[in-house]
């Protein structure tokens, strides 16, 4: 636990957002977690729970929940932005003029904004709309379940600026959860947003019953896929062999508790898109980053199969067996075909 007392606002009372504030409790700093609920704000402050989104886990009682945005961030240090990707714009907006000088924001969000033309991360639309914000990125094999249960398990905080990841460092790190810094914030960045995607195609392969060799060559050939993009926007690939990328994908790809994994599932099963995300209640990026990434891919010309077999069942309206079968019959490649920069 971190020697100095931070003050702490993480906006987004969500089952990653309430997981976060939890931890900074744990670790005795004075917290403000910001949600939109008044009902869930009140059970939060009097019960200890937020039982929509982490049902059973006992929150540390010294975790305060607001709908105050502004009463969240008064005289604030660092604040988490966890906000669904739909929202993150109008909230960063919403901040201008309501944060000190020298305070740290790290976002937490993994996706991409589905308005305007250009592929935005959030980060990028964090600074547009706060351009001298002291911004970091937090991304890894972090479900909010399990972090919230306190079992082990580790993230990446990126920044350019090495106070940013110090401070993160000694705010969050715990006997049960390890920060590790890092400064390719695009990079990381980009692995939390589209390791959604494949997640999805995962649940989907679930569903159908494949076996673990099948299960294998679908995340390894995600991951490929994944740093072909990287590569042509200008990122790192070796951002994706780390926790950010490789142990992201592994465990979205592969856990029940995944919302784009249990998404993919249900369209494996049959089901209809929009009923499957009424059912969930929570929001899967996945769906959304797939049109933006879809289109961007088609743009850049990346190689894509997994992706675009998704598109073309998600939005062309094809049949899993009409999709796996052109993807199983294309023109072999090479296995690693992305070059270093």
């Amino acid at each position: 636990m971190s020697e100095k007392s931070y003050r702490v606002a993480v906006l987004g009372g969500g089952s990653f957002g309430t997981a976060i504030a939890n931890i900074v409790a744990d670790n005795g700093h004075a917290v403000q977690l910001w949600l939109r609920s008044e009902e869930r704000a009140l059970e939060i402050n009097q019960h200890q729970v937020n039982e929509t989104y982490l049902p059973g886990v006992a929150l540390n009682p010294s975790l305060r929940a607001t709908t105050d945005l502004a009463k969240a961030v008064q005289a604030a240090d660092v604040v988490f932005m966890a906000v669904p990707s739909k929202s993150c714009r109008e909230v960063s907006r919403t901040l201008a003029g309501l944060l000190s000088d020298d305070c740290i924001l790290i976002s937490t969000t993994k996706g991409i904004e589905a308005d305007g033309d250009d592929f935005k991360l959030m980060s990028q639309v964090i600074h547009e709309e706060l351009p001298n914000a002291r911004l970091g990125v937090m991304s890894g094999p972090n479900l909010a379940k399990e972090l919230a249960e306190r079992q082990i398990t580790a993230t990446v905080v990126a920044s350019r600026d090495s106070e940013v990841t110090d401070t993160i460092q000694r705010l969050l790190q715990c006997s049960y959860f390890r920060v590790y810094a890092g400064e390719d914030t695009f990079g990381l960045e980009l692995c939390g947003a589209l390791k959604n995607v494949y997640a999805i195609c995962s649940g989907i392969a679930a569903a159908m019953g494949v076996g673990s060799n099948t299960q294998s060559v679908l995340i390894t050939r995600s991951l490929a896929e994944m740093c072909r993009f990287a590569v042509k926007k200008g990122a790192d690939p070796m951002t994706f062999m780390g926790l950010g990328g490789v142990g992201d994908l592994f465990v979205t790809c592969t856990s029940p508790l995944s919302r784009n994994y249990r998404v993919g599932y249900a369209l494996g099963q049959g089901k209809d898109l929009d009923a499957v995300v009424a059912e969930l209640g929570q929001v899967a990026e996945g769906v959304n980053t797939l049109k933006l990434l879809y289109a961007q891919a088609e743009e850049l010309e990346v190689h894509m199969p997994l992706a675009r077999g998704l598109y073309a069942i998600i939005y062309n309206g094809q049949s899993l067996d009409e999709v796996v079968a052109t993807m199983m019959s294309a023109d072999q490649t090479r296995d690693v075909d992305f070059s270093l920069r």
